[in-house]
């Protein structure tokens, strides 16, 4: 029985972290040879949100740390290889949640005795989630196309603490990048 309630434990854990973990996809032009690319220059997307300074400048060096790894130089001069984009993103989700006491109408407590009546309540909230997007976008700077989209849920929350927020927006920058370049078509 404990062996039981101790496997049950470990998968409601493992199921709420899956459920909390930051989601990444990408897509990129799989015409596009990323090997010619070494520099890049960061670029603003218009009508892209900004976010506040700091989280903003959290936003860029996370990604140049990742992009550095991969090989490429940020510079300033517009003939860079690539222009880098970002959008964040922070939508609402409304969330429900109800239980119920358990009593209501119907049979009795025994044989014999039906259609009895007991009290019975259900209680709702709701409460709202903020489901923050960051959207990073490269473009080839010869002709202006875009090459490679990343995307991450779940990383931009404005009202968690200081180092969490940090410490999703790295975690974010390393997945997004962790298949950049893409594999190369054979």
């Amino acid at each position: 029985m404990r062996k039981l309630l101790f496997t049950f434990i470990a998968l409601l854990v493992l199921i709420a972290g899956s459920a909390l973990a930051q989601d990444v996809t990408y897509n990129f032009d799989k015409n596009t040879d990323f090997s010619k690319f070494k520099t890049y220059k960061w670029v603003n997307i218009k009508g892209a949100q900004k976010p506040d300074a700091l989280t903003d400048k959290q936003i860029k060096e996370a990604i140049d740390a990742e992009l550095s790894k991969k090989g490429l130089t940020k510079t300033d001069a517009d003939n860079a290889d690539l222009y880098i984009g970002y959008q964040p993103s922070i939508g609402e989700e409304k969330q429900i949640t109800t239980y119920n006491t358990g009593w209501g109408y119907g049979s009795g407590w025994g044989a014999g005795y039906h259609g009895g009546m007991s009290s019975s309540m259900s209680t709702g909230q709701t409460s709202t989630i903020l489901t923050g997007q960051l959207v990073l976008d490269m473009y080839d700077s010869a002709n202006h196309d875009l090459v490679w989209r990343g995307i991450a849920s779940k990383t931009l929350d404005p009202k968690a603490k200081p180092e969490k927020r940090d410490k999703n927006i790295q975690k974010a920058a390393a997945k997004l990048l962790k298949n950049y370049p893409p594999p190369k078509n054979d």
